[in-house]
């Protein structure tokens, strides 16, 4: 097995082009430089360095070897970095937005698990807009939203995104409609729902919607809004009325509903992605150690619902 010192020693070497440089650079001494390094070759079956009067250079197994280990030492930096952070942050308050669906089926066990690492959260709950807007603004300290590809959401530049999970959206049609069985749905198929009334968020800037209108309007079609609501049970009690066609975001979904058939969408476009975003500060451009340890919590609870 590889000895994290033994990738040290190697990309010492190879920044410092000699092994007395990469042995001041560690602060180690130049025989015990040597002696990683030829257990190194020992392991690989090949020498690692080449040396020369001029110095000292990798060889394309060690140039192979240091491409791999730097994604280990990455690793096992941050991993420290993250433990000692963790370790003297003690009690820490996060005041977190999310918007309801995700608060419903995920907020309960965010906290618990946050809790057990001295993460106590003040929950906010909001449509998207508003959250990103209390973000920018400084009134967050992180929140959960959401995206679709190609439409970007207007944090300011101190805002980062990480991307908690993919959630595929599902066409909701009432029962006896000609479409509503249980299979994918392709997009050709799809796009011939133009003439039907649709059911829209209740903000009218929703990214949701964005990818619905966007792909009926490249095939030359308007859709009809006929009523707008941000509620999923009210969305799907007036599908199941046969008042309204509209799309459902797996998470949201329950295991049944009656009077309504979901069906997936066979295109990767109609999906909507769970963005964790958090303000950044100074040159490694990360979230806070409190905020990673969220974002953990968060991907758990997302799997758990799997």
């Amino acid at each position: 097995m590889i000895d994290l010192r033994q990738l040290q020693a190697l990309r010492a070497v190879h920044a410092e082009g000699s092994v007395t440089g990469a042995a001041r650079r560690l602060g180690w001494s130049q025989p015990t430089v040597d002696y990683h390094l030829k257990n190194l070759d020992r392991l690989v079956g090949a020498a690692v360095i080449q040396r020369s009067a001029r110095g000292s250079s990798l060889t394309p197994v060690g140039v192979l070897l240091l491409d791999r280990g730097e994604e280990i030492l990455t690793l096992t930096d941050r991993a420290l970095r993250d433990a000692r952070d963790l370790t003297q942050m003690g009690r820490v308050r996060l005041r977190f937005g999310t918007f309801p669906t995700a608060a419903a089926k995920l907020l309960p066990s965010i906290v618990a698990q946050v809790g057990e690492l001295g993460i106590e959260l003040d929950a906010v709950l909001a449509e998207v807009q508003p959250l990103i807007a209390d973000l920018n603004l400084g009134e967050l300290d992180a929140t959960l939203v959401y995206s679709v590809p190609g439409y970007e959401l207007p944090f300011r530049s101190h805002v980062v995104t990480t991307e908690v999970h993919r959630d595929p959206l599902m066409l909701a049609l009432p029962e006896g409609h000609p479409l509503a069985v249980a299979a994918p749905i392709d997009v050709p198929s799809l796009l011939s729902l133009h003439g039907e009334r649709w059911l829209f968020g209740a903000t009218g800037h929703d990214p949701m919607d964005s990818v619905v209108i966007d792909a009926f309007a490249a095939a030359g079609h308007t859709l009809e809004v006929a009523i707008r609501s941000d509620d999923f049970q009210v969305m799907l009690g007036m599908i199941a009325a046969r008042m309204v066609i509209g799309l459902v975001p797996k998470l949201a979904s329950g295991p049944t509903h009656p009077g309504v058939v979901l069906r997936p969408i066979d295109d990767p476009a109609f999906a909507r992605s769970l963005l964790l975003a958090a303000p950044v500060d100074g040159p490694r451009r990360q979230p806070s150690t409190a905020v990673r340890q969220l974002a953990a919590a968060i991907r758990d609870s997302l799997t758990a619902l799997e």
